[in-house]
C-alpha cells in the first residue's frame, strides 16, 4: 500500500519562504514521477511542480515558476517543494502525488488523472 505524508506547511508572511516534504513508502520510489498539487478554497485542484523520477527534468506552472523548487531524494524516498518569494495568492492546501505509470514523463505530467496515489494535503497560509 502506497503512502505518502506531507509536511512543512503553515503561516508565513508574503514575501516568506516554506520548505514542504512529502515521504513515501510502498512501491519502488525512484521508478515515479512526483507531483505537487494545490487547492484553494472554492478552486479546483491545479498543478504546481513536477520532477521525473530520476530527479533530471522539473516542470512548473507559471504561476510559480522562478519561485518554487521541486527535487527529489531517491535515497530518502522523499520529494520537496522549496517555496519562496510566497504572495497570498499561494494560499492553499498543497498536496503531493505520485504518477501511476512507472518511467513516465509525458504531456500529461500536469494532469491530476496521471497519478493515482495522493497524500493527506498540508496547509500552506500566506498572509498580506
Amino acid at each position: 500500500q502506497v503512502q505518502l505524508v506531507e509536511s512543512g506547511g503553515g503561516l508565513v508572511q508574503a514575501g516568506g519562504s516554506l520548505r514542504l516534504s512529502c515521504a513515501a513508502s510502498g512501491r519502488t520510489f525512484s521508478r515515479y514521477t512526483m507531483g505537487w498539487f494545490r487547492q484553494a478554497p472554492g478552486k479546483e485542484r491545479e498543478f504546481v511542480a513536477a520532477v521525473s523520477y530520476g530527479g533530471s527534468s522539473t516542470y512548473y506552472s507559471d504561476s510559480v515558476k522562478g519561485r518554487f523548487t521541486i527535487s527529489r531524494d531517491n535515497a530518502k524516498n522523499t520529494v520537496y517543494l522549496q517555496m519562496n518569494s510566497l504572495k497570498p495568492e499561494d494560499t492553499a492546501v498543497y498536496y503531493c502525488a505520485q504518477c501511476n505509470t512507472v518511467w513516465y514523463v509525458g504531456s500529461g505530467i500536469r494532469e491530476p488523472t496521471k497519478y493515482d496515489y495522493w497524500g493527506q494535503g498540508t496547509q500552506v497560509t500566506v498572509s498580506s
